[in-house]
């Protein structure tokens, strides 16, 4: 459940859907989302539109090039344009609040079925794939396109977990730091670049190619095509 409002989402969703029979993990925010998608086994995400950290439509995407995960939005806005958008952009369901929350689990239910999901029953994929590179989840491996392997750190993978799920897009050291942090709260800001280093080091002898992440200069990293 990734819904911004704190009450909506802890005082009422969050509970009513455990009433019903769900497992519910809930996110404030893109970022927490993310974490708990690397961290568990999730087979469906109900996704608020106006979120703080990214637009719901732009982590709909992320998750539609890195997993056949079902996605509900669950949204304020009821116009025909963003029904339309998040629709063609692979929401299995588009959801105007305020909704009653035995129709967000009968939405639920109906996806789950045509979808072949069982609750729970691992939806999400466990690999991020970009320009022919495939990064292991739960193996924490990095494949290239040549189907040479490399194994990770786990600074490492949560690093290219990052990169490889906005291929094309900048992302800052602060917000690359973050994430890590978020995750290894021992890791040090300031290795960032160290991890880099290492990380390319070990692409190119053990995978005999150079990573496709280019350096973005006084902003942070991409990863290319």
């Amino acid at each position: 459940m990734v819904e911004d409002d704190l009450e909506l989402r802890e005082q009422i969703l969050v509970p009513d859907l455990a009433d019903l029979g769900f497992d519910v993990r809930a996110a404030g925010s893109a970022l927490e989302m993310y974490r708990h998608l690397m961290s568990a086994e999730i087979d469906a995400v109900v996704l608020d539109v106006g979120l703080p950290d990214e637009d719901g439509f732009s982590a709909l995407a992320h998750l539609r090039r890195s997993t056949d995960i079902v996605v509900v939005l669950l949204t304020g806005r009821s116009g025909s344009v963003d029904q339309i958008r998040g629709l063609d952009g692979g929401a299995d369901a588009y959801l105007v609040k305020p909704i009653e929350t035995e129709v967000l689990a009968a939405t639920l239910r109906s996806v789950l079925r045509r979808r072949g999901a069982g609750v729970p029953n691992g939806a999400i994929a466990k690999a991020l794939k970009a320009s022919g590179w495939e990064l292991a989840l739960d193996g924490w491996r990095l494949t290239s396109p040549e189907r040479k392997q490399i194994q990770l750190s786990h600074a490492e993978l949560l690093l290219l977990a990052a990169l490889m799920r906005t291929p094309g897009s900048a992302i800052s050291r602060e917000d690359l730091t973050r994430g890590i942090v978020a995750e290894l709260p021992e890791f040090d800001p300031y290795r960032l670049e160290m991890v880099m280093h290492r990380l390319r080091r070990k692409v190119e002898e053990g995978c005999e190619r150079a990573l496709p992440v280019r350096s973005i200069r006084s902003v942070g990293y991409a990863w290319t095509s």
